[in-house]
């Protein structure tokens, strides 16, 4: 179906605009989204899927200088690093590799997180939605 979307300036960057939508569809619609918008020149987008009974929920963060990254994440949004990598990241820190901390940084996609980050506040005008008497 076709998708409607308002572009509005974000000042962070010349001539750059963003937009945010909601969506709904089958499991893996992420990843399919994520790869089609990748193939967009000077595009940084961040895709997620919430998680189903059947799903781990997901992330997919894109910046035109470091490329994809891909993450599971928990009901709060946090990234979840599977026991095996984090294992693999101690014993190559332990072989001389590269160190723990940035290894731990790279699996939490820290770089992405610093060069999104900027770019997630709307600019001015952009609609703001208050919510009342939230149970």
């Amino acid at each position: 179906m076709p998708v409607r979307v308002d572009w509005i300036v974000q000042p962070i960057e010349r001539a750059c605009y963003r937009t945010e939508y909601s969506w709904a569809g089958p499991c893996g619609t992420a990843a399919r989204l994520a790869s089609a918008l990748k193939g967009w020149q000077r595009v940084r987008f961040e895709v997620t899927e919430e998680a189903t009974s059947g799903t781990e929920a997901e992330r997919y963060s894109y910046t035109p200088a470091l490329g994809m990254f891909h993450a599971i994440t928990g009901i709060h949004g946090d990234i979840m690093i599977p026991e095996d990598r984090i294992k693999h990241a101690i014993a190559l820190a332990a072989l001389g590799g590269k160190d723990i901390t940035k290894a731990l940084h790279d699996l939490l996609g820290s770089a992405w997180d610093e060069e999104l980050e900027p770019f997630r506040y709307a600019g001015d005008g952009a609609a703001v939605r208050w919510l009342h008497n939230v149970v």
